[in-house]
């Protein structure tokens, strides 16, 4: 009776991690429709707004289950040197990784292009959701990637504590 209940256990934990792996990895992405003119935005210097910026072969992915799951790609015949002219950028970069299957969006190969200077982040929209930043990083060869991170701001909140003086107050509810 004990090697049967071993075995209902066993394969019980098996399925559990068969099903937790499904879920995290594929099951709550869904691809994001482009939309042809608002899916790539950066904060301008001037105005401090999210403007469109010119793209090409968008893909992305998103899921309701958490906030920062947003990733996508795309190309841009806008050089570096007129983004940095024109738009804001973002110090605290750091990509978060993407599921394997989708496999335009290297976190690792990113990160090193951010930190080798092949790459400049951008604020793409500060505070999409109380406390987290879209971020969009553009190589010097024109490739684009974008994602949402956790903010400063956001990290004290989450954390349990006060938002700081110079942060907005989070929403009632959150």
């Amino acid at each position: 009776m004990g090697k049967f209940l071993g075995a209902v256990i066993l394969v019980s934990a098996l399925l559990a991690g068969v099903a937790m792996y499904y879920l995290q990895v594929y099951h709550f992405y869904e691809e994001v429709e482009a939309d042809g003119e608002t899916d790539v935005m950066l904060v301008s210097l001037s105005s401090g707004a999210p403007e469109p910026v010119l793209y090409d072969g968008f893909r992305a992915i998103d899921a309701s289950s958490s906030p920062i799951r947003y990733r996508a790609c795309f190309t841009t015949t806008m050089s570096l040197a007129m983004l940095t002219e024109t738009y804001e950028i973002y110090e605290a970069a750091e990509p978060l990784v993407a599921p394997g299957w989708f496999d335009c969006f290297d976190a690792e190969a990113i990160g090193a292009d951010l930190e080798a200077g092949r790459a400049l982040a951008f604020l793409g929209q500060r505070d999409i959701q109380y406390g987290i930043d879209r971020i969009v990083a553009i190589t010097e060869d024109g490739r684009g990637f974008a994602w949402q991170q956790i903010n400063r701001c956001g990290e004290v909140v989450f954390d349990g504590n006060a938002a700081p003086d110079d942060c907005p107050e989070p929403p009632q509810g959150d």
